[in-house]
């Protein structure tokens, strides 16, 4: 008979110094409570204690790169099987059944990338925006039409871009135009990611210390600066494979309402894809607020779904409830919009009630989803762990070159 063998219970490493061989101190699990205790930086178990820390450190790295070389071919075959379907298959309950394998490719995939933050972004582009670009194409619906060309459709169906109509008929100076749009981005993006890592940066030293809502305001601006410095970044590759993409923010911090916010703003793509999906179908039944109600009820559950696989936890209802909110909150606003046209505060007033109503909300439902219940601590021990591994990496291709 084979014996049993208990679980390993969760411990945690850390170490002297960030890159460097480990102090091998363990500490159990009710010495993270401890409030001198120092953050984690990587996480294991009693039966990885005896395994060495260099291999430790290479297991998330080797994990990653398996999923980022497996992920994007599975879905590249998915979405370039899509497109025949769709080619050869009108538009009905027949094409949803030809979708039916990649609907169901998209939402296993985000379980094969062991990183949080980046099981997090594939559940947002696979299971969320690229399902229901699917769904929508299922009913000849949305941004996806088969006609398009290989690389655009799956470029469109797997990432949250959409192509921009372009006329044959361009401006002599476009290269420069061109040009321009590709070097902003760029520079916006740069500027983010350091406003990004300053932000982490003071997170990891001074999060135990600080107001919750002063690391909550910082979990926001990271959440922030990580898609607004993607997308760009996505849309700046599709200009060099020969596609025009459309922004996805526009400054949601200047939003003077938060219908403005949410419907031309903050995350262009999904607005579409919810308009299309949700929004249209409902008003041209109920009404322009049943519509609006339904957009944000969908948004909720899918944002809820996203959270799961980012967390793998129970949804609590608090990011439902959230969305529910905000979308009662656009509806009453357009109501007194209506009724009070002539007493609007100033633009200045307005975008600061804005970005205060959406940020306190935030605190109060939103964040405490991702980041609540230890959850922070398990991605600052992620991201330093894969950090440290990937350094140690890129040190051992340096010394097989013999360049160091």
């Amino acid at each position: 008979m084979p014996r049993k063998t208990k679980m390993p219970s969760v411990q945690f490493f850390y170490f002297e110094d960030f890159g460097s061989s480990p102090a091998g101190h363990v500490y159990d699990e009710d010495d993270v409570a401890r409030p001198d205790s120092r953050a984690p930086l990587a996480v294991a178990t009693r039966a990885q204690a005896r395994t060495p820390w260099f291999r430790q450190l290479h297991a998330p790295a080797d994990a990653m790169h398996h999923s980022v070389a497996t992920v994007p071919l599975a879905v590249t075959a998915g979405m370039l099987y899509a497109r025949a379907a769709a080619a050869s298959i009108r538009p009905g309950p027949c094409r949803l059944f030809a979708f039916a394998p990649v609907l169901a490719l998209l939402l296993a995939l985000p379980f094969s990338v062991p990183h949080h933050g980046a099981r997090c972004l594939a559940a947002f582009f696979l299971v969320w925006l690229g399902e229901f670009k699917l769904l929508l194409l299922a009913f000849g619906r949305g941004p996806l039409d088969p006609a398009l060309r290989h690389l655009p459709f799956v470029f469109t169906a797997a990432l949250p871009v959409k192509l921009r109509r372009s006329s044959r008929s361009q401006p002599a100076d476009a290269a420069v135009a061109t040009a321009g749009t590709v070097a902003l981005p760029l520079l916006s993006s740069g500027v983010k990611v350091a406003v990004m890592a300053f932000a982490i940066r003071l997170l990891s030293r001074s999060k135990d210390t600080m107001h919750p809502y002063a690391a909550s305001a910082l979990f926001g601006v990271v959440m922030y600066c990580i898609l607004d410095s993607l997308l760009p970044c996505l849309a700046v590759a599709g200009r060099a494979l020969g596609m025009e993409m459309e922004p996805q923010f526009d400054r949601p911090y200047l939003s003077a309402s938060l219908g403005d916010f949410w419907g031309r703003r903050w995350n262009l793509m999904a607005s579409a894809v919810l308009r299309a999906a949700a929004y249209d179908p409902v008003r041209a039944r109920l009404g322009a607020p049943a519509g609006v109600l339904a957009a944000f009820l969908v948004s909720g559950l899918m944002h809820e779904v996203v959270i799961y696989y980012l967390t793998f936890r129970a949804p609590t209802g608090r990011v439902m409830a959230f969305f529910a909110l905000h979308g009662a909150s656009v509806c009453a606003e357009r109501w007194c919009a209506r009724r009070c046209a002539g007493a609007r505060p100033p633009r200045v007033v307005a975008t600061a009630l804005v970005v205060g109503f959406v940020a306190g909300t935030a605190f109060w439902l939103f964040f405490p989803a991702i980041f609540g219940d230890g959850m922070d601590d398990i991605y600052f021990a992620e991201n330093a762990a894969l950090a440290a591994s990937l350094l140690d990496s890129r040190a051992w291709w340096l010394r097989l070159v013999g360049l160091v």
